[in-house]
């Protein structure tokens, strides 16, 4: 056998080990109290960061911590020497050295730690999907653990991006209430001149199947659509809306959502948040003086006018729950969306589908507060990481040269006017924008289901603004079968009319995955928009279309959606004005019996016997599925609850 541990002759120098060092020079700034009264953990601290290299006489200065999702590993230059797993969190190294060069500039002791996250995009219709939400409570834990045994830090930086990592962020953040901390947004990636968006591309397979598309045309649209190497997704989903609602909370300097990522604008953020958890620490403020449940109304009301994405009915609840405030419900949820016009005209919600990039420019976060304010929605006396309350805030924002020179630049630039891409109330109910979120209720959903009833496509609705549907059940229990029946590769199919019933696909069954190749691609398919889903799944948020999720009881959970057979007649109702929805069995084949009727079916009918959890579920996703079971489930924000869960453990 060759001996793999010799290097060639040449590279015999790798065996000249040096087994001693002189150490670092100088020597660490100790005072008698700090040897005769501090944990040994402190005085060997400062050994450690001698060790690392950082100045010895400077070792006593303020800590600061930059927690990060950073993944992949970046030449000098950019160029990839191991690939992220996603854009999202490729380029923000950058704007953590950014941070720590303000923080050393202004004297602090810049710290940084790493919990990099998953892509959504990139587990579409894999068993990565069952650890995707699962992931978001793993990483709040690892990042709350990371704070902790800084035991100096002063204050924390959370740069994050994407649909898990940054929610996990901001729930490590919001559980300490007595530190200051700030959230730095990664920003969005550019769309590709002439290209598709990252949403869009997700769907070549099924255009491709039903010859929409050449396989020449898929590659080069497959290619662009990530015009830029770092950022969230182009489109308005859960990694823009997370940075919208965290902005909106407070937790972010004015005007950071949505930066186009690698640009000045978006360093520039980095260096103000820096600023920022300095000066609440000057202050004596903390998170506890931020995120209060007023904040938390604020994040629904700024989430309801952007149209965002309906995620955040799972991840709002678990920063609320994790600062030891109350989580908002569901009728706190269609309170606010029936009071609240939405007023972004983005991707995917459109009409126009303009880039996150465009809502930014437009003057982002502040800009629709502008507007929110006016019509007397919000809490404008909610303080905020800059100092300054949401008031205060919004009359800088107004009479700011930065929100004058990007609303003019994009008029002169893009050829755009800025009151098209967020729109003032008026001209956005006279451009027929509705509110986003409703929840239908009914013998199928009696724990209720979400529809972001906003982006059902206009031509299936009637004129008075309600969507009317009874079709057929097409019933699946996984994916895969669903998928290949839209795409007409497997044994079944679905087409125009047809309601698309999938199940055991909620968190006891595959970790409530989100099934975006699914609503993506019903909404690139000419006959799609005639197709109806229902699920005990989540959707991405850049899903479109009649698609209603999260219905519970889930189906694995003895809800009734568990018990729907082949040619059910399935009639759904949403009234997009007034925010009011059923989803109901209201017969099977050509025989109607009614919503009462279809109910009392329903209890006399078993369960499905083909229902199971995925043989793929990992052990890991069947734990977390049965502590947030526990812990008020997927309208509590799929939380851990301990004190839920130990009084579950201990039994009656």
């Amino acid at each position: 056998m060759p001996d793999d541990s010799s290097p060639p002759a040449a590279d015999l120098s790798v065996h000249d080990v040096q087994t001693r060092a002189p150490g670092p020079a100088g020597e660490l700034p100790f005072t008698p109290e700090m040897l005769l009264s501090r944990p040994s953990g402190d005085v060997f601290g400062l050994s450690q960061n001698a060790g690392m290299g950082w100045n010895p006489a400077q070792l006593n200065r303020k800590e600061v911590l930059i927690l990060s999702t950073q993944g992949g590993i970046r030449a000098p230059d950019g160029t990839p020497v191991a690939l992220g797993y996603h854009t999202g969190h490729w380029e923000v190294g950058l704007l953590m050295q950014a941070a720590a060069e303000e923080l050393s500039g202004q004297g602090s002791l810049p710290f940084a730690g790493y919990v990099s996250d998953p892509c959504d995009g990139r587990t579409q219709g894999t068993t990565g999907m069952m650890d995707s939400l699962p992931y978001r409570n793993d990483a709040a834990i690892v990042l709350r653990r990371l704070i902790r045994s800084l035991p100096n830090r002063r204050g924390v930086l959370g740069v994050a991006t994407c649909d898990k990592g940054l929610p996990a962020m901001l729930m490590a953040l919001a559980s300490f209430p007595d530190l200051p901390t700030v959230i730095v947004p990664g920003g969005v990636t550019l769309p590709a001149d002439g290209g598709e968006d990252a949403g869009k591309v997700q769907t070549l397979g099924a255009r491709y199947a039903h010859g929409l598309i050449t396989l020449q045309e898929a590659a080069e649209a497959g290619c662009r659509a990530c015009a830029t190497p770092g950022g969230g997704c182009q489109f308005l989903g859960t990694a823009a809306t997370t940075q919208v609602v965290g902005e909106a909370l407070g937790l972010s300097v004015l005007h950071s959502a949505l930066a186009p990522s690698g640009q000045p604008i978006w360093l520039d953020m980095a260096r103000r948040s820096a600023r920022a958890v300095l000066d609440l620490d000057a202050r004596g403020l903390s998170t506890r003086d931020i995120l209060t449940p007023d904040a938390v109304e604020n994040a629904m009301t700024v989430h309801a006018a952007f149209g965002g994405s309906t995620n955040l009915l799972l991840h709002l609840p678990a920063i609320a729950h994790a600062a030891g405030l109350p989580r908002p419900s569901v009728e706190d949820w269609a309170r606010i969306n029936r009071a609240t016009p939405r007023l972004v005209n983005v991707l995917p919600n459109g009409p126009d589908d303009y880039p996150t990039v465009l809502a930014f420019t437009a003057g982002g976060v502040p800009e629709v507060m502008l507007h929110l304010r006016r019509l007397g929605l919000l809490h404008e006396e909610c303080l905020t990481v800059t100092g300054h309350t949401v008031g205060e805030n919004l009359d800088l924002w107004e009479h700011s040269a930065r929100r004058r020179q990007l609303r003019d630049t994009m008029r002169t630039r893009d050829g755009l006017d800025p009151d098209d891409v967020i729109l003032p109330p008026d001209r956005a109910r006279a451009r027929g924008l509705t509110s986003t979120v409703c929840f239908p209720t009914g013998n199928l959903a009696p724990q209720g289901s979400v529809i972001k009833s906003t982006a059902i496509d206009a031509s299936v609705v009637d004129a008075d603004g309600i969507y009317r549907k009874t079709g057929p059940a097409r019933v699946f229990t996984t994916e895969r079968a669903a998928i290949d029946a839209i795409k007409g590769t497997g044994d079944r199919t679905v087409g125009a009319g047809d309601v698309l019933v999938l199940i055991c696909r909620g968190p006891l069954g595959a970790g409530m995955e989100e099934i975006y190749q699914i609503t993506s691609a019903l909404k690139y398919l000419p006959w799609g928009r005639h197709v109806a889903v229902i699920t005990d799944a989540r959707f991405s948020g850049v899903s479109t279309g009649a698609c209603i999720g999260h219905v519970g009881p889930e189906a694995l959970a003895g809800g009734p959606i568990g018990k729907v057979l082949d040619g059910d007649l399935i009639e759904i109702v949403v009234d997009r004005h007034r925010l009011e929805g059923t989803v109901n069995l209201i017969g099977h084949g050509d025989t109607t019996w009614g919503a009462e009727e279809g109910a009392r079916v329903l209890a006399g009918r078993a369960p499905r016997p083909d229902l199971r959890p995925d043989p793929n579920l990992p052990d890991d996703t069947r734990l977390w599925a049965a502590l947030q079971n526990a812990s008020g489930g997927t309208w509590g924000g799929c939380v851990y609850d301990p004190d839920a869960i130990l009084a579950a453990l201990k039994g009656p």
